[in-house]
């Protein structure tokens, strides 16, 4: 059974559901637009797919925007060994922290590891997700 982990674009302990523009101007100022390729709109995308801008959606065991998978990315004590991520999984509830782990996952393997992604907006027209934002 997977084990999934938070990342949270929010500081730790805070919830938040962004509009659509929100979280656009959240990510572009975090330097995540054009990041190793990735548009702004294919982050904006995923995160609608992942849960719908909400950092309470649950996915299974999950609650989050964008979901990280404790196996590889960090470390939380049950699944021993080197982790990609340089953070503790509770780390990831900082906005920095979670930017950082999710520009290494891209770096690696690109936005494939994001189920939501790969089925909502992979070879998808996803300028909607950053129209009428100022962006």
């Amino acid at each position: 059974m997977r084990i999934w982990v938070l990342l949270l674009l929010v500081a730790a302990v805070s919830t938040k559901r962004f509009t659509k523009c929100e979280l656009v101007r959240t990510l572009k100022a975090a330097g995540m637009d054009d990041f190793f390729s990735v548009s702004l709109a294919h982050w904006v995308c995923m995160a609608f797919a992942e849960s719908n801008y909400d950092t309470l959606a649950i996915h299974f065991i999950a609650e989050d925007i964008f979901v990280i998978n404790n196996r590889r990315w960090c470390s939380d004590g049950k699944f021993p060994g080197k982790k990609d991520c340089p953070f503790t999984c509770n780390q990831l509830f900082s906005l920095q922290n979670s930017i950082d782990c999710a520009k290494i996952i891209v770096q690696k393997l690109g936005m494939t590891p994001w189920k939501g992604w790969r089925y909502e907006c992979w070879g998808q027209d996803v300028s909607k997700y950053v129209a009428g934002c100022g962006v």
